[in-house]
């Protein structure tokens, strides 16, 4: 799948929702909970659950990345299905420290 910046995506597998901040060029595997995730209002067959070990869910709100920092997406709705992009887990995006005010 090709993506792009302010694409929303859906999970297949939970509830799970996010928008894409920064994108990767070519085409890239996302994944939620072991299955593609779709675009949001495609449909697709309802009843999959998460795979073991793709299960630690991902928060509302937060930002998740890969190591490299070539993806970043936003959750927009919490779900139980974790991130991979490409076979790699997403982590979530650690804030930047801001400098002393001394």
């Amino acid at each position: 799948m090709q993506l792009k910046a302010g694409a929303r995506l859906k999970s297949t597998v939970c509830d799970a929702e996010v928008v894409v901040v920064r994108a990767p060029a070519g085409d890239v595997e996302l994944t939620c909970g072991g299955q593609p995730m779709v675009v949001l209002g495609e449909e697709f067959e309802p009843g999959k659950a998460p795979e073991p070990g793709k299960d630690e869910g991902i928060l509302l709100g937060k930002r998740y990345t890969d190591a490299e920092g070539t993806i970043e997406v936003l959750c927009t709705k919490a779900g139980t299905g974790s991130l991979w992009l490409d076979g790699q887990p997403l982590k979530v995006k650690e804030a930047k420290p801001l400098p002393s005010s001394d």
